[in-house]
């Protein structure tokens, strides 16, 4: 089932220019016993998704060009078999968007209803992702957000 949820983000990656480069994992989180006795969470490569189950979507980037990129907006379409969730850990929270076009926090966005008017957005109603990276992306640095989301 994991090919499902690479399609749509491969797409995004195949539109980066050059010299960026875009790698999209998906993550299941892990407990793992340590040898002191306690449990960490650890993330890994999924062996079986099914409905309900929770996963991480981790962007890296890297700039393999010898220039500075500035600027540099990263956004994702969400794949249809996910609901989106919040930020991953240690990982800026994105804005979050409804129909692609318009980006906020989920607080702010609005989906039009058939009969008019609209209602406040929803998780189930995020369709995309976009961060913005803050500083310049050095040349030969790299860099990775994540979010959380749920198998539909």
């Amino acid at each position: 089932m994991t090919p499902l949820f690479l399609l749509p983000l491969a797409a995004a990656v195949a539109a980066t220019p050059a010299p960026l480069s875009l790698e999209t994992k998906v993550l299941a989180e892990s407990r793992v016993a340590a040898s002191d006795g306690t449990t960490r969470i650890a993330l890994v490569a999924p062996r079986r998704i099914v409905p309900g189950d929770q996963v991480v979507v981790q962007v890296v980037y890297r700039n393999a060009g010898r220039q500075p990129i500035d600027g540099l907006v990263i956004a994702n379409p969400l794949p249809q078999g996910l609901v989106y969730r919040d930020a991953g850990a240690a990982s800026a929270a994105p804005e979050l968007s409804v129909d692609g076009r318009t980006f906020g926090t989920l607080a702010t966005l609005r989906v039009p209803l058939a009969a008019g008017g609209t209602r406040p957005a929803g998780v189930g109603d995020v369709t995309h992702v976009r961060w913005r990276v803050p500083n310049p992306v050095a040349a030969g640095s790299s860099g990775q957000f994540a979010f959380r989301a749920i198998v539909r």
